[in-house]
């Protein structure tokens, strides 16, 4: 293989654990109709990468490979600069710094579509950037469905995470009453993102407060409809952001379905928050981060030969906030 034409990259030959990853030498990619090359400065990891190592849940194989993954190279989130475009792309030019969704991330090269990108926002180096784009869109996906603004007096049941850690931020920021679930080793850091109330869910039930919230994100979502009912107002709104507690079939996807049919006729709502990714949604991100200057909470960085580790730790439930490759 011409060593000019190839990259250095994390390389995934079969479901399984971090221990079926090797670095290694791929080709170059090329980008098609609609997409970029993305010179890959720095890369996050996420719940969402952990899904496509392990495969789990089995649901989303038919879109991500039966047996084996369709992409050889895993991860998600990316920042970097645009080296060369496909045709059809006319709003990136070569030269920008970007942030966003490329397939394939953990890489020195990776293709992405122009529409999962967005202009880099300003005053964050690379490792703050690279940690951005999927955990902020969730979260500010989740506030809209909460229907969160100023006054709004929310609870995020998992705050210490990469989802948690945005969605303390951004609501602190809109001026609502954030009291957020984590747990006592984590509470420095949720306060100083911008929590007024913390609950430690290890000495306390979040679920017998006699508090009423106007809305709840749940993001570790195994907490029970009726419970989430029980401390939410009236009117409020519950939005169910992931589980990792479900089994290999479906990962516990289909309860918050089944609670969204449920909840149809109830003045209470309930809903299930499923992330996009478009460029005007990450433009909408940028702007949010830069206005309020958000610095986005880095767990750990780790360099690209150490992504299993990285994964190894993200998955252990240690880190607070996010974790950083840098390329």
């Amino acid at each position: 293989m011409d060593q000019a034409h190839t990259m250095r990259a994390i390389l995934q030959p079969r479901y399984g654990t971090s221990a079926t990853l090797v670095l290694g030498q791929t080709a170059i990619p090329t980008p098609g109709p609609g997409q970029v090359l993305v010179h890959v400065r720095a890369a996050g990891i996420s719940r969402g990468t952990v899904h496509l190592l392990t495969g789990l849940p089995r649901v989303m194989r038919p879109f991500t490979g039966l047996r084996a993954p369709r992409r050889r190279i895993p991860g998600l989130d990316v920042t970097g600069d645009i080296v060369a475009m496909g045709k059809g792309v006319t709003d990136l030019h070569v030269g920008q710094r970007i942030f966003g969704i490329a397939k394939g991330s953990l890489a020195e090269y990776a293709i992405a579509d122009a529409k999962s990108l967005a202009p880099a926002p300003a005053g964050l180096d690379d490792k703050h950037v690279a940690v951005l784009a999927e955990s902020g869109l969730t979260a500010l996906q989740a506030l809209d469905a909460g229907r969160v603004e100023q006054g709004t007096r929310l609870l995020i049941i998992g705050a210490s995470g990469g989802v948690g850690s945005y969605a303390v931020a951004i609501t602190a920021a809109k001026g609502a009453e954030v009291t957020a679930v984590c747990s006592g080793a984590k509470a420095e850091a949720v306060t100083s993102w911008g929590a007024q109330h913390i609950i430690d869910y290890q000495r306390e039930d979040y679920t017998k407060t006699q508090h009423k919230y106007d809305a709840i994100l749940d993001i570790a979502g195994g907490t029970p409809l009726p419970q989430l009912r029980r401390i939410l107002a009236d009117d409020g709104t519950a939005a169910f952001v992931g589980n990792e507690t479900g089994g290999p079939w479906t990962g516990g996807f289909e309860k918050s379905l089944f609670n969204a049919v449920r909840m149809i006729p109830e003045r209470q709502r309930y809903a299930v928050v499923t992330a996009r990714t478009r460029s005007e949604e990450l433009e909408r991100l940028a702007y949010i981060i830069e206005r309020h200057n958000i610095i986005p909470h880095v767990h750990r960085t780790y360099p690209l030969d150490s992504v299993p580790a990285a994964l190894d730790e993200l998955q252990s439930g240690d880190a607070c906030g996010k974790i950083a490759i840098t390329i």
